[in-house]
Order: C-alpha cells, then structure tokens, then sequence
C-alpha cells in the first residue's frame, strides 16, 4: 500500500494527466516492472505450458470488426502457447473444411439478417455438399445489431448448416452488438478454459457469454440548417442534437436513428385498404394498430425476396429487383381477399441507419452533429428520396429523437503525436471534421492533412469556415481541395493524391496514418488505386509489392476505411 502522501501525489498527478499521458505512463510502468523482475527465481515465475489445440479462426466481415476480433484472438492464443491461424472466409477452400478439427467462426451480420458478401459462396457451399464435418469442432462468435430485426442472424443460420452436417459445438453460439469488446472478452476467456481442459474428463458447456447491450439515449434537433448554397444540385444538412443524458461516444464513431415513415405513405396505404388507423392487427402474438405498423415497418425499397412474396398476394408479377410498396399499390388492384394484414406479415421492421459523427466530445460538449446528404434519385422518371434522409431533414426541431451510439473500432485517431491523413469527399468529410476538432480540443501535436472534395466550390465547399479557420492556427497543416464540375475536365480527390504524389510518399515513410470515408464505390476503390500508384511510383516497386505495403498498414491499423 501507499502511504497517505505518496497516495494523495499519485491522485494528483492522475487527476490533472491526459487520456495519453495516463496510456504512456501505464506502459512505463509495466516496462520497468519487467526490468525489476529479470533475474527472480525460476521458483516464482509462472510458465505457460503449450496447449495442444490447434484452432484455426475463419472471419467473415464487412467493414472490418471480424477481421480485427481475428487478429485480437491470435495474439491472445499466442500470449498462451496457443498454435493458431486466421482466414478471411472468402480466402479459405470450403472444400477442406471437413478435415479441421477446430474452428472459431467470427461471423458479421448485413442488411436484412444476411451474410457479408465474400461469406456468402462458403455458406452456399456447406448448405449444398454432401460432405460431413463430424470431425469437427465449431464456436461461433455472431456479430450484429440488435435494432436490426434479424440480430446475428448470420452466426445462427451458420451454426444451423454446421449442426445439420455433423460439427459438434465447443461453446453455445455468442451474440455481439455494436459495443462487443466485452462480449469478446468472456468469449476469449471461455475458449482458453476449453482449451486448457483439453484432453481431460468433459465439461458442462459454459453458459452463453451475455450480450451487452448498447445504451439508447433521447435528444432533440436544436439546430438544422443546409451547407449547400441555394444552386447545388445537392442538399447537404448540418444537424445538431443535444440531449439530458451525456453522449459517449469518440471521434469515428456514428449514431445511430430507427426512421419511420412519412404520414403521407401511410395514409394511402391505409385508403388503398380502406383501412382507419386504429385497427388492431395481432401477428405472431404482437399487436399493434394499422398506423403503428405502418409507421415502423419497411415500404421502401423493397428486396427481391419481399417484392415476390407481394407479387404473390397480388397473383402476379413483379419485375423490380427494388421496389416501393406505394408504388405497388398504384399498379395494382387490390384483390378483393387481401386485407392490411395479410400485406404486414410479409414486411419487415425498418432497419437502423448509421451515420458518421461530425463533432467531438472535447469541442462539442453536451452534443453530437451529422453532416447528412439528402439522398435524391430517380425510379422510372419518378424523383424519390431516401427513407433516412428525409426522415432527418423534416425532422421537426426541438422534438424527441431516439439514438443510439455505434462504436467503430476500425476508424480510431492514432497517438497525438502520429500525423494524420483524412481522405472524405462530400459528406465523408463528417468523421475528419470531428478528428480535427477532437486534435484541436487536446492539442494533439501530429499534422493533419484534408482532401476534400464536391461539385462546386462556390456552393458545395462544406464547412469552409472552420476550415479555414483551423488552416490560420495551424491545425490543419495542409488542404487539398477537388471541386469536380468547377472545370470542363472532371477532378477528384485521388487525382490530388496522384498530384501530390511525393509528399503523400514521405508522409506515409514519416509514420502518418491514412483514412478514407464515402461511397465505397466507385471513390474508395479509386481513391485506393491511387494511393497503390502512389506507393510504387514514388518507392519504385510493382503495383503488387505496393499492395503488400497498404495491407501492412492496415493491418497495423494505419490504414483505416469508414466506407458505405
């Protein structure tokens, strides 16, 4: 124990220390306990026998949290004489599957309840081969978010496939929301007891790690305006809410919104089925009234799936990959048997939208800002917008918003000290607004470098004046700005990064971190592209050797993608 005036120094020197300061001083301290130890008796010094298992650890991920979960299981294991390996699941032969003895699955869940993309071939494979996996040992860490309505609804249909072929379960399927990092824990810490008590008498299974539930909060929009000038072509809004309850959250991540739809929508479906709007309907032991359902349940956008079982109902066809139910109902004649609820039971709860955060914590206190393109387009020479991005536009102010934080673990500042490259043209600027602000707020001392990149400078260049502002006290060291249509000849972010090459190179060599946010296509994958050409010009390697360079980078996490 300390004594009374060593402990009230200590409390001092806590008190008045920085995030970092306390992160630098926690390693010195265990560095200098490492020196202290060298030499103790082998008596007291506990060593970690090897374990026998062998598991290899197949990831399926979308933006990165699976893959990173992976990477975190492998230095655990390792750190316990563990021999292990990990695979993305689009890289691992299907075909072999049967001749593991061990594999952890960290499976992520998409859009309605389905696998990521390059998922998607090994799961249609284990569904279809004959081939029987009774050799083989599953755990299944399910990855998802729990407003959606199918939560890690990809870990249980991947565990329904491995049960049905003969795999035999080490621990009962996890699920993980948003804020996983504990769930991963007690996940970690129940595989090393599995692994430890290998070889011996059989353990009862050990109860499902719990799911850690993401707090909700309650706010309002106190402040709306739109960043665009009155001729863009797009609408762009800032928006701000503040709330009673404190907001956690840290730059990267977003906030999350459960949009409903408009009242317009609902009222011609319920004149479509001559319908008021307080008609209860009960299915599968929830009811609600007709408004209710209407309101929370998805109309717009339709997937395939949704869009036959409609057709269905209607007895006819539907040739829309995509489809609005409005849109449904005015080609269609109601049959005379179709009722409202006959049309519910075939929808699905609308899904969350997350959008990227553009305040801090530091500078914005007791807030939380979204920079929000109304989404515009056109269906059969009809305008339409998107369900969200309305929803938020009308959003009336000073009126009860229901949010929720989802962390993004995958898109964190580095060090103070480490320099920075943001990378966000249009709203993908939002999280780079909130990078710099946070490094303005602690002084961060590493430089910050913008592209930045719109149609027009006159009417699209957003936040222009903070920009500014932060580029004459230095914390933006250097901007570059790409308006597209401001010339005959188009110019993009990555045509500034191929522009820069030399000093992109050096900042790269000198330790900076790079990130990229937006449209993941076609401006991630081109932003990318140049980057690699980049990489290889000014160092004078191949495209490919490039390519292994940005693979290290990210998976030394400074390399990071906040991309949709």
């Amino acid at each position: 124990m300390l004594s009374e005036t060593k402990l009230s120094l200590l409390q001092q020197l806590v008190q008045s220390a920085t995030k970092e300061e306390i992160i630098w001083t926690n390693g010195y301290l265990s560095g200098y306990l490492d020196k202290t130890t060298i030499g103790v008796s082998n008596s007291n010094v506990r060593e970690v026998a090897a374990i026998a298992v062998k598991p290899l650890i197949i990831y399926g991920t979308e933006t990165g949290n699976s893959k990173k979960i992976a990477s975190q299981l492998l230095a655990t294991f390792k750190k316990n004489k563990i021999q292990a390996k990990a695979i993305d699941v689009f890289q691992f032969d299907a075909t072999i599957l049967e001749k593991e003895n061990l594999v952890l699955f960290v499976m992520s869940t998409q859009g309605e309840g389905e696998f990521p993309q390059n998922a998607v071939p090994f799961y249609n494979y284990l569904k279809e081969t004959s081939a029987s996996l009774n050799n083989v040992t599953y755990a299944i860490l399910a990855l998802g978010d729990s407003s959606y309505p199918l939560f890690c609804n990809a870990g249980i249909l991947l565990e329904e496939v491995l049960i049905d072929k003969g795999a035999k379960q080490l621990l009962p399927l996890t699920k993980a929301d948003v804020d996983f990092a504990e769930t991963v824990k007690i996940w970690e810490t129940n595989l090393l007891n599995e692994f430890q008590n290998h070889g011996k008498t059989t353990i009862p299974l050990k109860a499902v790690a719990p799911t850690i539930a993401k707090k909700n909060y309650k706010g309002t929009i106190s402040h709306k305006v739109i960043l665009n000038d009155r001729e863009s072509n797009k609408e762009t809004y800032h928006i701000e809410i503040t709330s009673e309850d404190k907001i956690i959250y840290e730059p990267g991540d977003a906030l999350g919104i459960l949009p409903k739809n408009s009242e317009d929508d609902i009222d011609f479906i319920l004149n479509y089925f001559k319908t008021d709007n307080n008609q209860q309907i009960t299915i599968k032991d929830k009811t609600l009234s007709s408004h209710e359902w209407l309101s929370n349940y998805n109309i717009k956008g339709l997937s395939k799936k949704i869009v036959d079982q409609i057709a269905n109902l209607f007895e006819t066809t539907i040739s829309a990959e995509k489809a609005d139910l409005i849109d449904v109902l005015k080609d269609n004649e109601k049959p005379q048997s179709l009722t409202l609820e006959h049309l519910v039971t075939v929808l699905l709860p609308i899904a969350p939208r997350l959008y990227s955060i553009s305040s801090s914590p530091e500078a914005h206190e007791g807030q939380v800002h979204l920079t929000i393109n109304l989404n515009k387009f056109k269906i059969n020479d009809v305008q339409k917008t998107g369900l969200a991005s309305q929803f938020l536009a009308d959003f009336p102010l000073n009126t009860t918003l229901d949010f929720y934080i989802h962390k993004n673990q995958n898109f964190r500042l580095p060090s103070v000290e480490t320099d920075v490259i943001m990378i966000g043209p249009g709203t993908g600027i939002a999280p780079f607004r909130s990078f710099i602000a946070h490094r303005d707020a602690i002084g961060a001392e590493g430089r910050n470098w913008l592209f930045f990149g719109e149609q027009h400078f006159v009417l699209d260049f957003y936040y222009q004046t903070e920009i500014q502002e932060w580029i004459t006290t230095g914390v933006l060291t250097k901007l570059d700005t790409a308006f597209s249509r401001d010339q005959e000849r188009k110019i993009y972010v990555q045509d500034r990064i191929l522009e820069k090459a030399k000093e992109f190179n050096s900042w790269i060599e000198n330790g900076a971190s790079i990130y990229i946010c937006g449209q993941k296509n076609p401006m991630s994958q081109d932003v990318e592209q140049a980057i690699l050409k980049v990489i290889s010009s000014e160092r004078n390697i191949s495209i490919e050797a490039a390519k292994q360079v940005l693979e290290a980078l990210e998976n030394q996490g400074k390399y990071q993608k906040d991309v949709y």
